[in-house]
Formats: structure tokens, sequence, C-alpha cells
């Protein structure tokens, strides 16, 4: 049973036992469900349809409309830019994140740790690599669509990966890919495996990646 599935099953036990869900059950309800669409089921979908689609060499739009139990109907559109086709989603501002000042921090030696990289090999084989890890870090984001990877709701440090808004601390370590979003970078190498591993899982984008010494 996919999540999907196990959350409409969650649903209809409590309305079966009586549980009425309030409105902001109901609300948390539509947002997981709405991210699970987009996790679980449009990745799948993608796949089934590029073959069919691969033929067509011209780029287009295509709109489904889907109601339980009806037949699916499919639009089409020359137009490639969707946002002409439908209420596109306004991105709102993130808020800004409260971080603890912990004080003055006594200095001591420490040695450096070797500078580590990142590489990562794509489904194909070829591989992409920047000149250090946050580098290829943020590369791998733009390649897999920044949007795409903000409704992901990864945070680090409680910050977006990909936010709309400028952290107050972090800034500086926040690269802006497109106008009004920025990919956070402030994390180690190791971290930044760990999220490019899970963006990989959740999207289905086949990736290997590997730490690597520079």
């Amino acid at each position: 049973m996919t999540k999907l599935e196990t959350l409409y099953a969650s649903i209809k036990g409590l309305e079966k036992v009586g549980l009425t869900l309030t409105d902001e059950m109901l609300k948390k309800a539509d947002e997981l469900e709405e991210q699970l669409i987009k996790t679980e089921v449009l990745p799948t979908l993608s796949k089934d349809i590029e073959p069919r689609l691969s033929q067509i060499q011209r780029e287009l739009v295509l709109v489904v409309e889907y109601k339980p139990g009806e037949p699916i109907s499919v639009a089409l559109s020359r137009k490639t830019n969707i946002a002409e086709l439908l209420e596109a989603k306004r991105l709102e501002p993130d808020p800004q994140v409260e971080h603890k000042e912990l004080g003055p921090r006594a200095t001591k030696q420490e040695k450096k740790a070797p500078g580590t990289g990142l590489c990562v090999y794509r489904k194909d084989g070829s591989i992409l690599q920047e000149r250090d890890a946050a580098t290829t870090f943020v590369a791998a984001i733009v390649e897999t669509g920044p949007l795409r990877v903000r409704q992901l709701g990864l945070k680090y440090c409680r910050i977006n990966i990909v936010s709309t808004t400028k952290d107050q601390k972090y800034g500086h370590a926040q690269r802006e890919v497109e106008r009004g979003l920025y990919v956070l970078t402030h994390s180690n190498t190791k971290d930044k495996k760990k999220m490019l591993d899970r963006i990989s899982n959740a999207l289905h984008l086949g990736w290997t990646v590997n730490i690597i010494d520079k």
C-alpha cells in the first residue's frame, strides 16, 4: 500500500468510527495528499507517457482532468508555459527563522579536515561535478528544478533548502538560482549528500551521489 492509499484509508477509518476531522486536520490532510500526488503519482505517470510522447517533435502542454469514476479528459495546447493555461500557485515568502544566539565560544586549535567535494552520477551514466560540494549541490537542484525540490519541504537549520526568503543569519550561504528563489548551502558535504539522496529517491531520479576528496 502506498502512502497515498494509506492516507485515504486512515481518513475513511476515522470517519467510520465516528471521529469528526477538524478543519485543521482536513487542511493538513489536503496538503499531504497534494505532496504525495507530486512525489508518488506524477513521477510514475511521467515515465509511462514519455515513450509515447517521444515521437512528437514540437513543444506542447497536456492538461489532464481526472475525476474518480469518470473517463479521463486530456486537452492539448501549443503554449509551452503552463501558467498561461492554469492559475499558477503563488509562492508566498517564507517566514524568517528565529535562530538562537549562543554567544561567543572559546577558540581552540583544531586540525582542519581535508576538503571534500560531491560527484553526482546520473541514471544515464553521465556525471555532474563542479569545483566544490556547494556548487555541485546547487547545480543538481537547478537541474532537477528548484520548485520541484521546494515542494519536497526539505529544511536545514529550519530553513527551506529552496527558500523564497533571504535568511537574516544564513543569507550569505544562500545562492539565488532563479529570481526570488534561494538554495541554502550552509551544510557540510555529508549532509549535502544526504539531501541529494533524499531528492533523488523522492523524485525517482536514479542518482548515485558520492563524496570525493579534493
